[in-house]
């Protein structure tokens, strides 16, 4: 397990580095004391088919670390029997400075989050008592639950932590964009251009570092009749949260297409295009998109340029999150 020394896991490894002009994490650890180990198990276990029904599905599957952990094959989710689900496959990073999960915030705390596409009949389509039933079974996590946690004990709470730990330190903080502001980087004129219109034009949900508010808002696409998503009103029961989503981050964003909830966009650019037209959005809209306006095609493209000094390069070929078995 792990023999090749390229994957193994120090404990420098598993120190909690909050970058440099973040906020303080909503989840920091302190009830899931950072391991080598317990961290080495989450990768294990991210990255497993057993966790699904039939052994066909991992989380891995579709959370793939050459898209910063998004999906870049589908639009929508596939999962297991090539079921397709109803949404794009959110990307996984800066996940502890999150107060809720899933486009929808229907999970409101990362340890429980794999519960939802465990079970989930289009994911993985299987119950935790099989999944822990199928790992005391197998030889290789007897070894690995031991080496984690000093006894025989297999369980959900320790399956639960342990992909939180994995996950949890998938931070992203070291892109072109945090180099400059630390005074390390320059700029382009058209990405400083870029810098100053996003800041006037879409900082409203979009807010640094992080590039998200956490909040639900109605982006002002056209719903797809055929996905019948009403998004967080799904969770509340409320009629003002229909069609509303969580606000995504922007790191990595060059990585992470297709976009929006229903992967609807391949390009950047037509993100772009959607945002900068107020006759493309929909009743229901959020009131601050009216903010942006109309932008040229000069803005357009250094807009782009902006947003693509946020891909984090060391984040995207971190050894610690790659897969040991795929080599």
């Amino acid at each position: 397990m792990d023999d090749n020394p390229y994957f193994r896991i120090s404990a420098e490894d598993v120190k909690l580095k909050v970058p440099a002009g973040f906020p303080r994490p909503v989840y920091n650890f302190k009830t899931n004391r950072l391991t080598p180990e317990i961290f080495t198990l989450g990768r294990t276990l991210f990255y497993d088919k057993i966790l699904s029904k039939d052994n066909s599905v991992s989380c891995g599957s579709c959370h793939q670390r050459i898209a910063a952990f998004a999906h870049i094959d589908h639009s929508l989710s596939h999962g297991i029997y090539a079921k397709i689900g109803t949404r794009n496959v959110p990307a996984l990073q800066n996940l502890i400075w999150k107060d809720a999960y899933m486009w929808d915030g229907g999970v409101n705390n990362i340890e429980l989050q794999p519960l939802s596409p465990i079970t989930n009949p289009i994911e993985m389509d299987e119950t935790l008592e099989n999944v822990i039933s199928k790992l005391k079974h197998d030889k290789k996590y007897v070894v690995l639950f031991q080496n984690a946690f000093h006894d025989t004990i297999i369980d959900s709470k320790r399956l639960l932590q342990s992909i939180a730990q994995f996950t949890g330190l998938m931070i992203s903080g070291g892109s072109r964009y945090d180099r400059f502001q630390e005074g390390k980087d320059t700029f382009s004129v058209a990405e400083m251009n870029g810098l100053k219109i996003f800041r006037s034009k879409c900082e409203n949900c979009h807010k640094e570092p992080l590039f998200t508010d956490n909040s639900y808002r109605n982006n002002g696409l056209k719903p797809d009749p055929s996905l019948k998503d009403e998004g967080r009103a799904k969770i509340t029961g409320i009629e003002e949260d229909k069609y509303r989503f969580q606000v995504p981050g922007l790191r990595n964003i060059e990585m992470t297409y297709p976009y929006m909830h229903d992967g609807r966009f391949q390009k950047l650019r037509d993100v772009v295009n959607h945002y900068s037209n107020p006759e493309n959005f929909d009743v229901g809209a959020d009131r601050s998109l009216q903010k942006i306006g109309t932008l040229t095609e000069r803005e357009k493209d250094e807009l782009v340029a902006f947003l693509l000094t946020l891909t984090d390069k060391a984040f995207l070929y971190d050894r610690r999150f790659a897969d040991p078995d795929f080599q």
